[in-house]
Order: C-alpha cells, then structure tokens, then sequence
C-alpha cells in the first residue's frame, strides 16, 4: 500500500520539556526521527519534511480556552497557586521556561499535519512530537499543556469535514479529545486502553458514549492489565473496523502512544512492538478503505526512549510511507552509538522486531464469556454498535 507523506519537522520540537528525569522525555522524539533517518524513511519518493508554523491564538482557542491559553503564556511569571488552578507547576505537568511557546509548537505541527492532508498536499501526515491527549480546555494533564491532537480534529471540522474519526491506542484513556468533542456527533473518538480502574486518568469506561445529541460518538474499551498483543488486536478488529465503516469519516485521525508495550514502566498491558507494528497496518488500511486515504497520525505516550518507542514510530513513518521496514532488519550500527551516547545506556534490542508474530482470533469465531477481554469488548459493542445501526452481538 502506498500514498504520500508529510513529516511536520523542526528540531525546537524537542524544546517541550519537562526537565531532567521527567517520562516524557524528548529524546524519545530525536531518536525516532534519527531511526527513520537511519532507515532512508524519508528519502522515498512522495516523502516530505516539512515546516511548522507556531500556532496561533484563534488555532488553540478552537478546543482551549482564552483564559487558559493567557495563563499558559504568561506562565513564568504566575505563582504557584495560578499555576497549580491550571494544571500546571504539578509534577506530572511541571513548569519549564517557553512552555506556551514550544506547546503551540507541538500544536503548529499537528495542524500542519492536517492541512497538508485536508488540502490534498499529501494523502498521509504524521507528527511524531504530537498525541498530547489528556489536556482540557482549561486545565493541563498527564504531560499534556495543549492538546494538538483535539486541536487538529476542530481544524479540520472548522475546514468543512463532514465527520472525523479519532482513533486512539494509547495505553491511557483518551481523555482529553473525548471531552473536547463529548457533544459533537460529527466526530467519532474510540480508545482502547487499560481499565481505568488501574491505571491514570481514572476514565473511559464502556458507558461513556457521549453527549446528548451524540450517542454513539464515544467508545471505549477498558482492557484489563497484562493484555497483550493477540488479545489486544482481537479486540482492535472486534471494534474499530466496524464502526470506522459504519461512520463513513472524511479523514481519520490516529494517535499511536506506544505505552502499551510490555517494557512501558507507567502501564500494565504487555504489547511488543509487532503487535503494534500490526496496530499500524490495520489503521492504514482502514484509511484507504473508508476515508480515501487520507490520514493524520500522532505519537503520543511512550516511555521506554531506546528500545521501544524509536521502534515503533519509525515503524510508523514507514508504513505511512508506503514502504513497511522488515521486522527483521537490524538497526544500523550508527543509531545504536547515538542511542548510548543520548541516554547512556546501550540498546537491548537489535533488530526492528520482538520476534512475535500475533495472529488474533477473529471476532467472528465466537465469544468467550470466561475471556476478561472478551467481556470487555462485548461491554464496548453493547454500549455504541446500536448507536450506529450494528448489532453488537457475533
């Protein structure tokens, strides 16, 4: 499968940072756009990096409010008490110097994204410094200050799309796009993530589906911990096509948080990079079956930096680009040196696989009750098949 490819790129990307020792590191980021280097993911025909303007005020105030937007930017001089009223100053979202100016960025590039696909520049986009999910329209959260990815979706809503599809398969619940479109049925958000009964942000249980007005436009589905790839994509294929299909969306919109992987330290789900490879190629192929290609993807969150995250992105990009890396290729000598040099540790990983090979068991081959994600994703099509004309049941 092929279609063209914009990258949003500009290294002060890197400058949304949280501070030594904080997860979100963005050496993450600069070690996926070095990987993909390393791999030629850019040098195919029909592959673009391009430039990202910082986002303006009227960009962040379509999911954000004025208010917010103010504190933010004048956040260095605020005390601890107005930090703390918005979210920020916390330790999951502590305050560092330029912080409205390098999160407007990270928005910048996630409308880029839109826009060169919208504007039909290119059929696919990915921002890999994007996926900020869990931000409110007046209150910072789990890393996030803005919310590029919501911010994108209104984009393209506000530039005459019909309907958008949100599909989220980050390891925490996503939160923050879900509210931000809670009662607008033109926009469809599905998140498969870890029950939030263990894990951060407490939410995104089958039952919430949406507003009054938009039923339906809501899904989740609560994975209980220790999941792991077959089960996971089971649950991806039980869901997701069908009710991506049924939407008929103008564009879908994707954010790729590779968290769920068995090494992540802040989660509980036990996916490798195949099974999230795998993830990748279903949302590709389901872009070209129902929204004529085109594609907007995210990163998201991520925490392991050597060993998974640059893995899995570049595994990304490559499949964005129409030009998939074969699981068992080796990482070039020369990323594995700037890796150590970077993070002071050495990849345990050398190739682009976990040597897995997930072949999940169909939907269609019966439900198993004494499976605990069987019941989960039978609580999620009970909840929002019927909303959509589909029956939830095998």
């Amino acid at each position: 499968m092929t279609g063209s490819l914009s990258v949003p790129w500009d290294d002060r990307l890197l400058e949304y940072d949280f501070g030594h020792d904080h997860p979100l590191a963005p050496v993450r980021v600069a070690l996926t756009m070095a990987l993909a280097r390393s791999f030629g993911v850019f040098e195919h025909p029909g592959v673009e990096v391009v430039a990202v303007p910082p986002a303006d005020d009227g960009l962040l105030e379509l999911v954000h409010s004025p208010e917010y937007v103010e504190a933010v930017r004048h956040s260095a001089q605020a005390t601890s008490g107005e930090r703390m009223r918005f979210g920020f100053g916390t330790e999951d979202n502590p305050y560092f110097p330029g912080m409205h100016e390098a999160s407007a960025r990270i928005v910048g590039a996630s409308v880029a994204a839109a826009r060169q696909v919208w504007n039909g520049v290119s059929e696919h986009a990915v921002n890999i410094a994007g996926g900020l999910h869990h931000a409110m329209r007046s209150h910072a959260s789990g890393f996030c200050v803005y919310n590029d990815p919501a911010i994108a979706v209104a984009w393209l809503l506000a530039e005459g799309a019909r309907r958008v599809a949100y599909v989220d398969v980050d390891v925490h619940h996503g939160d923050g796009v879900q509210a931000a479109f809670w009662d607008e049925p033109r926009v469809l958000t599905i998140s498969l993530h870890e029950h939030p009964g263990s894990l951060f942000p407490g939410t995104g249980l089958p039952s919430e589906s949406g507003g009054p007005g938009a039923e339906g436009a809501a899904v989740n589905v609560a994975l209980p911990a220790g999941t792991g790839d077959e089960k996971w994509l089971r649950a991806f294929d039980a869901v997701v096509p069908p009710l991506v299909r049924a939407f008929e969306p103008d564009v879908l919109v994707t954010q790729h948080g590779c968290d769920t992987h068995a090494l992540d330290p802040l989660a509980h789900l036990l996916l490798t990079v195949d099974g999230q490879r795998a993830a990748a190629e279903r949302l590709h192929r389901l872009a070209h079956e129902v929204a004529s290609g085109r594609w907007v993807a995210f990163g998201g969150g991520g925490y392991e930096l050597v060993d998974v995250v640059p893995r899995a992105w570049t595994h990304l990009l490559a499949e964005a680009a129409g030009h998939p890396i074969a699981p068992a290729s080796a990482i070039p000598a020369e990323w594995l040196v700037l890796a150590r040099e970077a993070t002071g540790r050495p990849a345990r990983v050398p190739t682009m696989t976990d040597g897995q090979h997930p072949d999940p068991r169909p939907w269609t081959s019966g439900y198993d009750p004494a499976d605990p994600v069987d019941r989960a994703v039978m609580l999620t099509r009970r909840s929002a098949f019927p909303w959509h004309g589909l029956f939830p049941e095998p």
